[in-house]
């Protein structure tokens, strides 16, 4: 049921590069992941309404515990086939508590150039979410955006596209075919396992368009006892989904006649 207080509207964020750090490293060298991911949307959200980061270990900000609850939706822009380009940036840390009287060398496989369609449903009853969209519109913010590192600041512009608003009606049954622009939360252990729960129309495409399936492993949240990211299976395409595909927290756009996932 959609009320008169929700909009859904989007914003496009892009940086000149973008660092979204892995808790892993491979050689070395950390690795960032290729997609924005809730967490850290919800954190450039907080920046733009002034709300507080971390401040105390082992305590979620104030940012993750006012917002968590936005339902949101990715999609990338720019992209190669979902990948952007990455370089590898030498960094040297000369402070004493990080090294201890030599001097720390660290790597990191930055992004370059990512961008990204973020779509956001917001409840204008909530006091936090109503400066968010009168904020978002306005293209102001309280404090700097940024993409995982505070060199890397983001941006998006009020004018061409860059804010949209849409009216949208929940996701209902259908009877064709149909696509998602968003990431979209997917079991692909499932998917590979058993043919019968494959959920991709590979054979109805826009001649227009490449053909790939992307997928990425991507946080969602944060586990309240263990303070690390909860992660979830993604998937990203532009061949048609089957109509009896069972994803949930669709929503259809009315205007672009596409699909867009929230979570």
């Amino acid at each position: 049921m959609v009320n008169d207080m929700q909009k859904l509207i989007s914003i496009d964020l892009k940086a000149d590069f973008g660092f979204f750090r892995k808790p892993d490293a491979n050689a070395g060298i950390n690795l960032s992941y290729n997609m924005l991911h809730k967490p850290a949307l919800l954190g450039i959200l907080g920046a733009v309404i002034g709300l507080e980061g971390y401040k105390e270990l082992g305590k979620m900000p104030e940012y993750y515990e006012k917002l968590k609850s936005l339902q949101i939706g990715i999609e990338p822009l720019g992209h190669e086939k979902g990948n952007y380009s990455k370089t590898v940036i030498k960094y040297s840390n000369t402070v004493g508590y990080a090294n201890k009287g030599t001097n720390y060398l660290t790597e990191e496989a930055t992004l370059i150039a990512p961008a990204y369609r973020c779509y956001i449903l917001l409840n204008t009853e909530d006091e936090y979410q109503k400066k968010m969209y009168e904020y978002l519109k306005a293209g102001k913010a309280e404090f700097l955006p940024y993409f995982g590192k505070n060199e890397f600041s983001a941006w998006w512009e009020t004018e061409n596209g860059g804010f949209k608003e849409y009216a949208f009606e929940v996701d209902k049954e259908r009877t064709e075919s149909f696509k998602i622009k968003t990431l979209f939360k997917k079991n692909i252990k499932t998917l590979q396992s058993q043919k019968e729960e494959n959920i991709f129309d590979l054979f109805n495409l826009d001649n227009t368009e490449a053909t790939y399936l992307y997928f990425e492993r991507l946080p969602t949240g944060f586990d309240d006892t263990l303070n690390q990211y909860k992660l979830d299976e993604f998937a990203f395409t532009p061949f048609k989904i089957k109509s009896n595909s069972d994803i949930k927290n669709l929503y259809r756009l009315k205007s672009e006649n596409y699909y867009v996932q929230l979570i």
